[in-house]
């Protein structure tokens, strides 16, 4: 299971006192707020800030981070991306999962066989779906919908699916 989540990419710098646009890549956006803190992934290392300042800005977010007060302290972070750790990350509701946590989970249909592996999470708007590869060039849909996942258990890594009519017709 990851140990931390991506909550944003940083855009470009917003301002001259270092604030910076960040595209959020969390569901929640009103998850930032003042005095969180966050990871920051320079690709060399890890670096982490406490946020002083939050503003909303049509789909971006307006962050300012504790010690970084100018343009020229910030602007080499653009395009770097935002951390949260597993504690600091959003409570999840009853069948709720990160979809980082889901990612890898060998599916089985709900006799036991295995069909294959979850390789991503399609967010659709109605509900999600899991895409599983079930072999080199075929890949299966299944919504995520009760009447169709059955189980989920990630820290065994498995998901439990009942095949609905149609669903395995490759």
């Amino acid at each position: 299971m990851e140990d931390r989540f991506q909550v944003g990419v940083i855009t470009q710098t917003h301002g001259v006192r270092g604030e910076v646009k960040v595209f959020p890549t969390t569901s929640d956006v009103k998850r930032f707020k003042k005095n969180m803190s966050v990871i920051l992934d320079t690709g060399k290392e890890n670096i982490d800030l406490k946020v002083e300042g939050v503003k909303f800005f049509k789909q971006f977010v307006i962050l300012k981070f504790e010690g970084y007060d100018s343009i020229e302290s910030i602007e080499k972070y653009r395009k770097k991306s935002l951390y949260v750790t597993r504690e600091n990350a959003v409570k999840l509701k009853k069948d709720e999962y990160f979809i980082a946590d889901l990612m890898g989970c060998k599916v089985f249909d709900d006799e036991g066989n295995e069909i294959g592996e979850l390789t991503e999470v399609m967010q659709t708007g109605a509900n999600d779906v899991y895409v599983v590869k079930v072999s080199d060039e075929k890949e299966v849909l299944f919504p995520a919908i009760k009447e169709c996942v059955k189980e989920v258990n990630v820290e065994e890594g498995k998901v439990i699916v009942h095949v609905m009519d149609g669903l395995m017709d490759i």
